[in-house]
C-alpha cells in the first residue's frame, strides 16, 4: 500500500476493498506511464494523491451520489483527471474522457485498463466535435469558464435524473468573481476548503453551473 493513498481513505472511509485497491494502484501506474509519456509534471507525481486524486474527488464531495447510468463527460482530461478517480468512486456511472492530445488519451486508456475500469471510455477528440449528450460535464480549469461553457453548451441531456440539475461541474482556483461575472453564467462556488483540511485547497473551488 502506498502511504499517500491514506489521504483518500481519510475523506472517503466507506470504500469497498476493490476501490481501495484501485486507488492504491494509481501510485504504480501513473509513475510508470509518466516516465514514458509526461502527462503529470514530475514534481506533482510525488503529490499525486493530494494534487490530482483528492482534488478530482472534490466533485464527489459536492455531488455525493449519481443515479446509476448517469453519463459524465470529462473535457481536457489530460492524464485522466478528474475522470479516473471519479470512475473508481462511482462504478455505476459512465465516464467519457476526451482530450485534444492523443498521447494523453493513450495514458488514460492504459490506466483504465490496468485498473479494470469498465465504465471509462477515452477518445482523442475535441469537445466541440462530440455528438453525444451527457448529464454532467466535468473538467479541471482547462480555460476560462465562459469559453468552456461555449464548448459544451449543446452537450446536455434535457431530462434531469439526479438531485442536482444537469450542468457543468468545474474545478478551478483563485479569485473567480471577475471570471464568473464575465461569463454571465449562474455559477455556484463551493470552496474545497469546506471539504478538505489541507492548505492546498484553501483557494480552490468546485464551480457548478446548471445548463
Amino acid at each position: 500500500m502506498n502511504p499517500n493513498v491514506d489521504i483518500v481513505y481519510k475523506y472517503f472511509p466507506n470504500l469497498t476493498e476493490k476501490q481501495k485497491q484501485q486507488f492504491a494502484q494509481l501510485a504504480e501506474v501513473y509513475p510508470f506511464w509518466n516516465d514514458q509519456i509526461n502527462v503529470v509534471s514530475r514534481k506533482d507525481i510525488d503529490g499525486l494523491y493530494l494534487r490530482h486524486v483528492l482534488h478530482s474527488l472534490g466533485i464527489a464531495k459536492f455531488m455525493t451520489e449519481f443515479a446509476p447510468g448517469t453519463r459524465i463527460l470529462d473535457v481536457g482530461t489530460g492524464g485522466g483527471f478528474p475522470g479516473i478517480p471519479l470512475a473508481i468512486l462511482f462504478p455505476e456511472v459512465q465516464f467519457h474522457l476526451v482530450d485534444s492530445i492523443g498521447k494523453k488519451i493513450k495514458v488514460v486508456r492504459e490506466v483504465a485498463q490496468a485498473l479494470g475500469l469498465e465504465n471509462v471510455e477515452a477518445d482523442h477528440i475535441r469537445a466541440e466535435q462530440l455528438d453525444y449528450k451527457y448529464d454532467f460535464v466535468v473538467s479541471r480549469a482547462v480555460t476560462r469558464l465562459g469559453e468552456f461553457a461555449s464548448w459544451v453548451r449543446n452537450k446536455f441531456e434535457k431530462q434531469d435524473q439526479n438531485g442536482v440539475p444537469n450542468g457543468i461541474i468545474y474545478l478551478k482556483g483563485g479569485d473567480l468573481r471577475e471570471e464568473i461575472k464575465e461569463s454571465r453564467l449562474k455559477a455556484e462556488l463551493h470552496p474545497l476548503s469546506s471539504y478538505f483540511n489541507e492548505d492546498f485547497f484553501d483557494t480552490k473551488y468546485v464551480v457548478y453551473v446548471p445548463m
